[in-house]
């Protein structure tokens, strides 16, 4: 089937903000060595939580020479910008600059009325410092906290702008405002299984002639005072002792190993840029890959204990119709790392890809750096597309496959990546979203 340019999808340019670096090569290069980028806290205080480990981004620290080379007008706007950005926000931006730059998607290659944002997030939560002057200032004398004095007192030490540092949809303003992209600008807050969802959104947004270009991406962070405390209430968790080396902490997040505990909270985003490929020609782009599927699926608890599977495998029925699964080049799963979740992706996958399934290699960078909120798809996806016609990256710490996991799982280098490859991730409610994407050949028929 002859698809005209205009509706064929491309990615022309890709930037991540990592726990193994913030730039392309140190991300794949962290991956294929297993360079692990979970440590001790360093953001949050340690000694108070059941964990005090985590993947920080610790090359990002927001200033802006973190955003990549700008011109002096951009520096000034996003450094003023930076007071109504939390670090999460802050990140989102920084990786949508980079893949900007990456593309060479420069003013007099866009039209900034055919140019807009597609931006996933998580649930952003204040920071508790926010908060204190206004709480300092209802106590009594004996330091008890008066709810009846927050209006008067509290309130108004509290800055009025604060909930702008923290909305969801801030990532997509803040970039489409810096750039003056004044396309379609959408956010899309579905925690973990946000970047397909982005991507399936954008792919539709372009192919249905809406826009030209659209920097597509996601952003999260698992590593603040509040959101560490929830999921460590909500969810399993990866634990080790208190005086643990850091070889053992490296070792907490273990995919699809018969001895995983659970999930290692980190912060990250990645972002890249989409265009028909009509455009692209026309302004000379490199063409890195192409966006031919995708999927989505919500299947609660109320379906029963796999519920996770029948969404899993929902989203990647979708994602691959009408795709030959005998050339699929790799999976990259979700691999939280948690008994349940793990076990209900792994059968998914089987369920899906029958008798090709023993022959896809799966892989995860979440052994690398755990569970990056809405962030971590994103950073997988774009770790992926870079190792399209390689050497595809091994799952760290998996060093005995659990057998309820029947799947390939990747544990050493030496695999090739194929020409092309499947995203899959999910939330523990049970929200799950797939994407599939090919190596650029100007062949149609490739």
């Amino acid at each position: 089937m002859n698809v005209p340019d205009s509706q064929r999808i491309v990615i022309t340019g890709m930037g991540v903000i990592s726990p193994l670096g913030c730039t392309l090569d140190q991300l794949i290069e962290g991956l294929r060595t297993k360079r692990s980028g979970v440590d001790k806290f360093s953001q949050i205080p340690t000694g108070v939580m059941v964990v005090d480990h985590g993947a920080e981004v610790r090359d990002f620290t927001g200033e802006i020479e973190d955003y990549g080379p700008l011109d002096k007008a951009l520096q000034r706007t996003i450094r003023k910008g930076s007071k109504l950005m939390c670090r999460e926000i802050e990140m989102g931006v920084a990786a949508a600059q980079l893949a900007i730059l990456d593309a060479g998607l420069t003013p007099e290659t866009r039209d900034p009325d055919r140019t807009g944002v597609v931006y996933g997030c998580d649930y952003i939560m204040t920071l508790p410092e926010e908060f204190a002057p206004g709480i300092q200032n209802c106590c009594d004398e004996s330091g008890e906290f008066q709810f009846a004095d927050w209006a008067a007192k509290g309130l108004p030490k509290v800055n009025p702008l604060w909930l702008l540092k923290y909305l969801p949809n801030m990532p997509a303003s803040h970039i489409a405002i810096y750039n003056d992209f004044r396309g379609p600008n959408n956010s899309i807050t579905m925690r973990e299984a946000s970047p397909a969802a982005v991507l399936s959104e954008a792919y539709s947004t372009l192919h249905r002639g809406h826009a030209d270009v659209l920097i597509v991406g996601s952003t999260g962070s698992r590593i603040q005072p509040f959101r560490s405390l929830h999921a460590s209430m909500q969810e399993t968790l990866a634990t080790v002792n208190r005086g643990a080396t850091l070889d053992q902490i490296a070792a907490a997040s273990r995919p699809f190993d018969k001895a995983r505990s659970g999930s290692v909270l980190g912060e990250g985003a990645g972002a890249m840029i989409l265009e028909t490929l009509e455009h692209a020609k026309q302004r000379g782009a490199k063409v890195v890959g192409e966006v031919v599927g995708s999927g989505s699926s919500t299947v609660g608890p109320p379906a029963g204990p796999n519920h996770l599977r029948i969404a899993m495998a929902n989203a990647l029925r979708m994602a691959t119709r009408g795709a030959d699964k005998s050339k699929i080049g790799h999976i990259n799963a979700h691999g939280l790392a948690s008994v349940e979740s793990d076990r209900c992706e792994a059968e998914a996958i089987a369920e899906v890809f029958g008798q090709w399934q023993p022959r896809i290699p799966v892989t995860t960078a979440k052994g690398h750096f755990g569970n990056l909120g809405a962030g971590g798809g994103m950073v997988e996806i774009v770790a992926s597309v870079k190792s399209l016609g390689g050497e595809l990256f091994p799952t760290k710490n998996c060093d005995q496959t659990d057998p309820t996991c029947p799947i390939a799982v990747v544990t050493e280098l030496g695999t090739p990546a194929g020409k092309s490859f499947v995203s899959l991730n999910v939330t523990p409610q049970g929200q799950a979203s797939a994407v599939m994407i090919l190596a650029y050949e100007n062949d149609q028929a490739a």
